[in-house]
C-alpha cells in the first residue's frame, strides 16, 4: 500500500544541475557560472552538489579545483565518474584515479544495472560488471571518500532481470557504498512500478541508504521521485528547474515543496524555501534561458488567475483556487486581464481605484474589454492599456497629451536607406505643439517626434525607455490587408509595463501602444493624475 501524508522523513537533495543539468540541449555553463551556481545552492541549504565528471572535460575540473577555495555552510560537492573499465583493475582505472585528483570528500559513480546493457553496451559478462563495481566502490572508499553508488538503468534491469540487478546493488554494498541510487535513466517507468521496485529493494537490502535518480522522458520524474520516496528512499537526485539531457531530470523546484509542504518531509530549511522562485530564474539567467511561465511552484503563471469566477473565489478566500501560498515558495499571486475576466478580476487588480462592485463604470469597462480582445486586443501582457482604459471610465483621469494630426514620410532612393521621417501635432493642456523628428524606420520616428513634443512640458520622457517591440499578424488569410496587434513594454527603470495597439494599419496600431506607453509612464511619474 503506498504511503500517502506526513511521512515526517528526512531526505537529502542532491542537485546535479551542474553536471547532468549541462547535457540538456543549449544548456551551457561555464566555470565560473558552476561556481555561482554551487555558492547559491549552498546557502540554500542543499545537501550535495555533484560539480562535474573531472575526468571528461578541463572545465569540470577546473570547477573542482576553484570551487575549494571557498568554505560552504552546508553542501558537500561530489564529482561524478563510471566505474573501472571491464578488465582494468580499479587501481589502474584513469577515471577512478580522476576522481580522486579532484579533492572531493564524495563521489558518485555509476555501472550498469541491466544485464541487457552489459552484453550489448559494455561487452562483457555479467560477473565481469559485479566485480567492476564491487572494486570500483571499494578502491574510492579505501581513498576515504563518501561513495554513491548510481544503479543505472535499474528500473529497466529490474523488469528485464530483477535477480541480475539486485545482484549489482549488492555488489555495490558489498564494496563499503554509501548509498546505492537507483537510476531511471531513460525516464520511461511509471510511478508504480518505482514503487514496486523500491519497496523490493528496500526489503533485499535492509539498512542501506536508498536513493532516487529520476529522468523525465515519460513527464514522470516528479511523480516517480515521490513515489521512490514513500517506498523508502532518502536521498533525492535532480536539477534546479528539471534541466537535463533529451526531456530533463526530476525537477528540484517541484520536489522539494512537494516533499515539505505535501509529504512533511525535512528537506532543506522551510525558511529557505522562500528563496526557492529566485534560484531557478538564477539558473535560467546564468544558462541564458527563458523561465517556463506555467512551471509550478515557481513559474511566473504557477499562481496566475484569469477567469473571473476564479478570481471572486480569491477575494474571498485564497485556498479556494490556489494549492499553497505562493509566498511560501517566493513566488506571487497574478491576475490576469482578458475576455474571461469578470468584475472581481478589476476589484482585485485596481484596489487602489476604489472601484465599487456595483459601478456601472466597472461594468462598462469589463464590456469594452471584452469586446476589444473579441476584435484582436490582448491585455494580460498590456495592463498600462487597462489601467489608462480603466481612469478614463472612472472620470478621474486627465490625457497628458492628445493627438491632432499625424504624418509620416517615407523616401526611398535606389542604394541609399529609407529616409523616415514624422510629423505630428499634439495638444498639451492649453496649449498645441507643432513638430517633426527623423528616425530609424517610421515607428521610430514617431517615437522621437512624440518626446520632442512632450519633453518641454514632461522633461520626466527622457526616462522612458522602450524595451520590446512586437507586431503579430491576427488574420492571416488576409495577407497584407490583416489586423495586426502592436505590444510595447517600456521601463522607466524601477518598473516595466506593457501596452497594446490593433488597426489594420501598422502605423496606427504602433501609435495606439506607443502613446499609451507614454501616458502611463508620465502616470507612473506621478505627475499626471
Amino acid at each position: 500500500m503506498v504511503h500517502i501524508g506526513n511521512l515526517k522523513a528526512t531526505i537529502k537533495i542532491y542537485d546535479t544541475t551542474l553536471r547532468d543539468g549541462t547535457q540538456g540541449e543549449g544548456v551551457s555553463l561555464s566555470a565560473d557560472d558552476k561556481i555561482k551556481i554551487a555558492l547559491r545552492l549552498d546557502e540554500m541549504g542543499f545537501h550535495y552538489i555533484e560539480g562535474g565528471w573531472p575526468g571528461s572535460n578541463p572545465k569540470d575540473m577546473e570547477f573542482f579545483n576553484r570551487i575549494r577555495q571557498y568554505p560552504l555552510k552546508n553542501a558537500i560537492i561530489t564529482a561524478f565518474g563510471s566505474t573501472c573499465r571491464p578488465g582494468v583493475a580499479a587501481d589502474q582505472d584513469a577515471n577512478l584515479n580522476c576522481l580522486l585528483a579532484a579533492g572531493v570528500k564524495a563521489a558518485a559513480i555509476f555501472g550498469k544495472a541491466w544485464d541487457f546493457h552489459v552484453i550489448r553496451a559494455l561487452n562483457t559478462t555479467l560477473e565481469e560488471n559485479l566485480r567492476m563495481v564491487r572494486e570500483s566502490v571499494a578502491y574510492l572508499k579505501a581513498h576515504g571518500l563518501t561513495v554513491f553508488f548510481d544503479g543505472e538503468h535499474f528500473f529497466d534491469g529490474y523488469k528485464a532481470n530483477p535477480d541480475y540487478a539486485l545482484e549489482v546493488l549488492r555488489a555495490a554494498v558489498q564494496g563499503g557504498a554509501d548509498a546505492v541510487i537507483l537510476c531511471d535513466t531513460n525516464g520511461g517507468s511509471l510511478p508504480l512500478e518505482v514503487w514496486q521496485a523500491v519497496s523490493r529493494v528496500k526489503e533485499e537490502l535492509p539498512g542501506v541508504e536508498l536513493g532516487i535518480h529520476a529522468h523525465n522522458d515519460g513527464e514522470m520524474a516528479v511523480a516517480n521521485t515521490l513515489m521512490a520516496v514513500q517506498a523508502g528512499a532518502v536521498q533525492v537526485q535532480g536539477t534546479v528547474n528539471g534541466l537535463g539531457e533529451r526531456c530533463g531530470n526530476a525537477n528540484l523546484c517541484s520536489v522539494i515543496p512537494n516533499l515539505t509542504f505535501k509529504l512533511g518531509c525535512t528537506t532543506i530549511p522551510r525558511e529557505n524555501l522562500v528563496y526557492l522562485t529566485e534560484l531557478s530564474r538564477y539558473v535560467y539567467e546564468l544558462a541564458n534561458l527563458n523561465p517556463v511561465a506555467n512551471q509550478p511552484y515557481v513559474g511566473e503563471s504557477a499562481f496566475a488567475h484569469k477567469g473571473g469566477i476564479h478570481v471572486s473565489a480569491l477575494l474571498k478566500e485564497p485556498g479556494t483556487y490556489e494549492h499553497l501560498d505562493p509566498a511560501l515558495v517566493g513566488n506571487t499571486r497574478r491576475v490576469l486581464m482578458s475576455e474571461l475576466a469578470g468584475i472581481s478580476n478589476l476589484l482585485y487588480k485596481y484596489k487602489e481605484l476604489h472601484l465599487d462592485k456595483n459601478s456601472p463604470e466597472g461594468r462598462q469597462v469589463l464590456d469594452r474589454l471584452k469586446n476589444l480582445e473579441h476584435r484582436g486586443y490582448q491585455f494580460e501582457a498590456a495592463e498600462g492599456s487597462l489601467e489608462l482604459m480603466l481612469r478614463k471610465a472612472l472620470n478621474g483621469y486627465r490625457e497628458p497629451f492628445q493627438l491632432q494630426s499625424m504624418r509620416l514620410i517615407l523616401e526611398m532612393r535606389e542604394e541609399q536607406p529609407i529616409h523616415s521621417e514624422a510629423v505630428i501635432k499634439l495638444k498639451v493642456g492649453d496649449e498645441v505643439v507643432h513638430t517633426a523628428a527623423e528616425g530609424n524606420g517610421p515607428v521610430n520616428a514617431l517615437d522621437n517626434a512624440l518626446r520632442k513634443a512632450l519633453e518641454t512640458f514632461y522633461p520626466e520622457v527622457a526616462g522612458l525607455r522602450l524595451l520590446d517591440y512586437k507586431v503579430r499578424v491576427l488574420q492571416e488569410k488576409a495577407g497584407t490587408e490583416a489586423m495586426v496587434r502592436v505590444l510595447i513594454e517600456t521601463g522607466n527603470g524601477k518598473k516595466t509595463w506593457g501596452t497594446v495597439g490593433v488597426s489594420t494599419n501598422i502605423i496606427e496600431a504602433s501609435w495606439q501602444a506607443l502613446a499609451d506607453s507614454m501616458a502611463y509612464g508620465l502616470l507612473e511619474e506621478h505627475k499626471i493624475q
